[in-house]
């Protein structure tokens, strides 16, 4: 074998090796980063979640164009960790939490399984549930502050993950002034789960977004008003200008 068919040959064996070595390389980072998110969606491999829908006031059986849109979102984030989900209404999820993970999309006027959960899980978390128009029509109170919707301007969504306890499946919580938001809160999680988790783990959180000019951009301008979880975990005194979500 002369020196030149030599060289060739170690090359290509070099580059058989550097091309192994980076197959399984890539293929470590990915599982590692589907584990993570496995982990932080709640969502092991093959494993079943609730999708939670609301209905759309006035139509009975009827789902919201954007609720629709924000259940798509949560299905090819659910596909892509490797589970499945089963899809049930509001009012025939009666089941604790825990057990499956349960994403849950809606206010507490249009889904009475969010009313329950706000009312459990989140007790300084109230809710204008008074159809009558005016200025706290669905306005959010968290512990002392109120958020009041301004239709397309700035609207305001609770994005919540939560717990109730280390072995239990997360319950993760879309609850909006609009379905509009809905669908904004379900993207933001989607595109900024990595960040989250970093700050979060695996452990019980709510945040306050805003949604902003949702009348021109639609879903797609959230800012983060703030981390609300101290505050939306502690029960707040009764308020005459406050309703109780569900109440």
């Amino acid at each position: 074998m002369t020196d030149d068919v030599r060289n060739i040959v170690l090359g290509v064996i070099a580059a058989g090796i550097s091309a192994s070595l980076g197959w399984i390389a890539r293929t470590y980072l990915w599982r590692r980063g589907l584990r993570r998110r496995q982990a932080f969606f709640g969502l092991p491999t093959n494993s079943e979640c609730l999708l939670v829908v609301n209905r759309y006031a006035g139509a009975e059986g009827a789902v919201h164009r954007n609720d629709a849109f924000a259940l798509l979102e949560l299905s090819a984030l659910i596909k892509d960790c490797g589970a499945h989900a089963q899809i049930v209404t509001h009012d025939t999820a009666q089941q604790g939490f825990g057990e499956r993970t349960e994403y849950c999309v809606g206010g507490p006027t249009s889904n009475q399984r969010m009313a329950a959960h706000l009312r459990t899980l989140l007790p300084g978390v109230r809710i204008n549930v008074e159809q009558d128009p005016g200025p706290d029509r669905v306005a959010f109170q968290v512990g002392s502050e109120r958020y009041r919707m301004e239709p397309g301007t700035a609207e305001y969504v609770l994005l919540a993950r939560l717990t109730g306890g280390q072995e239990s499946r997360p319950v993760f919580l879309f609850c909006g002034q609009r379905a509009i938001t809905n669908q904004a809160a379900t993207r933001y999680v989607a595109r900024n789960y990595d960040k989250l988790r970093r700050k979060h783990g695996n452990k019980s959180f709510c945040l306050l977004l805003k949604v902003v000019n949702s009348q021109a951009y639609g879903p797609d301008v959230v800012e983060l008003v703030g981390d609300v979880t101290r505050e939306a975990q502690a029960p707040t005194p009764s308020s005459p200008a406050s309703h109780r979500a569900g109440s």
